[in-house]
């Protein structure tokens, strides 16, 4: 095939003119220019040259999820345990769809991820042709940006844009699109070796200026009951080592979100740990009694406000963010600063040391907050049989807290956060702004390639893992050490509990078993479907625990074994999340017992 005719680069940009190839080549040879070491994608006929050319990589490992969602979730796992973008990759049309869903828990938790699809050639874009779907048009409201590249000559720079766009400022995902021909065209590729100006989009890191910084520390001298409220954004800007050191050197009580699991010590004196729907009482009391409450880098979720008229009624809010659009748009900001906040923690942290402010005297303030922590613990009671929150907690004391542990979504999501503890940034990983069930099992796949070294291990609930089971294949074949520790209740958990609250227990299509014979620890033959019988068909090692005697032993079993485990732990469906803040309520509306 002769090379087609070119667009030449601009003879003062920097970089490097390569050699003629393939489109596809181009992008191959264009990741591994960013560092990209891992792919998970699906192949199909507009996106198999681009697997042509990945088989010729010897820097790219090409991961065969068994369904593309499951290899959206992979990529998830692995941008969450490093930090770097993670790549993943679908033919068109039902391929590209089977990503939506991964693309928009990305968007929402605010992580890097670039989704590559091939699209169907160009003249019959717009046509109806086989697979084809407007996939740069169906995910533009739930992309930081998207790219349907027209002209193969742009590739190069699709991509160099792409990485920096995922990885900078709030990080997010971008979707890059590329017909068939794109693929195809033979031309000189010019690769950039930075990114030129982006239109709309600033390539400086936005900083607060001194006297905002003095200002706020000036606040806090004067606050009685000051909380600092942290977010994912902190894991985002590496700055959980400034964190600890603002908080230190100004005494304040710590609490974040669920993104912010690991950002602060759990034991810590100063910390509260995690607030919310189903946080801490501590937290949760903290923030709405505060005078002072400084955000930074989250963003006023409703599962962390509860009612927004309610919600820390007397603070005056403080809300650093990268991204000024979430300033002012859940809770009212009486001092919004535009900021990268590692760079906000650090000058503050010089400010404190060069200008010699006073640290406020929080004694009869942090007496209170640690009264409500000793008063009200996470607890539960130990019945006859083994609970989802004790057997996280086994698993917690048995891995010595040094796992990385994935979610499902549901009742186990939150224990998981409860009972195990974080002590370091990207060690919980979970979908938890668009709820994904199908989530942990894949994100434990993607996150034990990126972090070899660690154990890595999905709790899960029977609902959520039947969603993507078939990424065992995946782990199997590939060799990925990934464990699972399955909570099997026979019911959709969260939504149960939520039947029993509100709904006078009426079961609205939320039994996983046969509905007139319910499985469970009194009912052992009823368990549907058998997960151990299904790990044997698929060649992983699994076993099953009913009784309190054999839990930890069954731990100890999956943690030793170097290979993908399932232990399947048969728990009562009876038991519910505690505490928990009612849809509509406030902090002090709660639920305790």
């Amino acid at each position: 095939m002769n090379p087609q005719s070119i667009s030449q680069p601009d003879p003062e940009a920097k970089g490097e003119l390569g050699p003629a190839m393939k489109g596809a080549d181009v992008l191959v040879n264009a990741l591994e220019r960013e560092g990209v070491d891992v792919v998970f994608a699906y192949p199909g006929g507009a996106s198999m040259e681009l697997h042509q050319s990945l088989t010729k990589s010897d820097k790219i490992r090409t991961i065969l999820p068994r369904q593309e969602q499951g290899g959206g979730f992979m990529a998830h796992g692995y941008a969450r345990a490093t930090g770097k973008a993670g790549v993943c990759m679908a033919t068109s049309g039902p391929g590209a769809t089977n990503l939506v869903t991964c693309i928009a828990d990305a968007y929402m938790d605010s992580i890097p991820l670039v989704a590559i699809t091939g699209q169907v050639y160009q003249q019959f874009i717009g046509k109806s042709a086989f697979q084809e779907t407007d996939f740069f048009g169906m995910t533009l409201p739930i992309v930081k940006h998207s790219y349907l590249v027209l002209t193969a000559e742009d590739l190069p720079r699709v991509v160099k844009e792409a990485f920096y766009l995922a990885e900078s400022g709030r990080p997010g995902p971008v979707v890059i699109d590329i017909p068939k021909d794109v693929q195809l065209k033979v031309f000189e590729p010019f690769f950039p070796a930075e990114v030129d100006d982006i239109d709309g989009y600033k390539l400086d890191t936005p900083k607060a200026t001194d006297a905002e910084l003095i200002e706020v520390l000036n606040l806090i001298t004067k606050a009685k009951k000051p909380v600092l409220y942290t977010g994912g954004g902190i894991i985002s800007a590496e700055a959980h080592e400034e964190l600890k050191e603002f908080a230190e050197l100004t005494g304040l009580p710590v609490t974040h979100t669920l993104m912010g699991l690991g950002v602060f010590d759990p034991d810590h004196p100063q910390s509260c740990y995690w607030y919310g729907m189903h946080g801490t009482v501590a937290g949760n009391w903290a923030v709405c009694e505060s005078d002072l409450l400084l955000c930074a880098g989250a963003r006023f979720d409703d599962r962390i406000t509860g009612k927004v008229d309610k919600y820390a009624q007397e603070a005056y809010v403080i809300h650093f963010d990268v991204d000024k659009s979430e300033h002012n748009k859940n809770v009212h900001a009486h001092f919004p600063i535009r900021t990268d906040i590692k760079y906000a923690l650090r000058r503050m942290c010089e400010l404190i040391k060069e200008k010699g402010f006073d640290k406020p005297e929080l004694s009869g303030w942090l007496e209170t907050i640690d009264g409500w922590k000793k008063e009200y613990p996470f607890k539960y009671k130990k019945g006859e049989h083994v609970t989802g929150q004790e057997a996280i907690e086994a698993l917690y004391e048995e891995s010595k807290g040094e796992a990385i542990i994935t979610t499902g979504v549901g009742q186990h999501q939150m224990w998981a956060a409860q009972y195990y503890k974080y002590k370091e940034p990207r060690t919980f990983v979970s979908s938890l702004g668009l709820g994904t069930m199908g989530f942990g099992y894949p994100a434990a796949v993607g996150a034990k390639v990126a972090r070899p070294d660690k154990e890595v291990i999905d709790i899960d609930g029977d609902g959520s893992f039947l969603m993507n089971v078939q990424e065992l294949a995946t782990a199997k074949i590939e060799k990925i050490n990934a464990k699972c520790l399955l909570l099997n209740n026979q019911h959709l958990g969260m939504v149960m509990q939520w039947e029993d609250r509100f709904y006078e227990s009426v079961r609205g299509h939320t039994i996983l078993c046969d509905p007139e014979n319910l499985g469970g620890p009194d009912n052992l033959e009823a368990i549907y479907p058998d997960y151990v019988k299904m790990c044997e068909g698929f060649g992983v090692k699994a076993r099953r625990v009913t009784k309190r005697e054999e839990l930890r032993d069954g731990i100890r079993e999956m943690l030793e074994t170097d290979e993908p485990f399932l232990l399947e732990i048969i728990v009562p469906y009876s038991e519910h999340v505690m505490p928990m803040i009612p849809q509509g309520k406030s902090a002090k509306e709660m639920l305790i017992e």
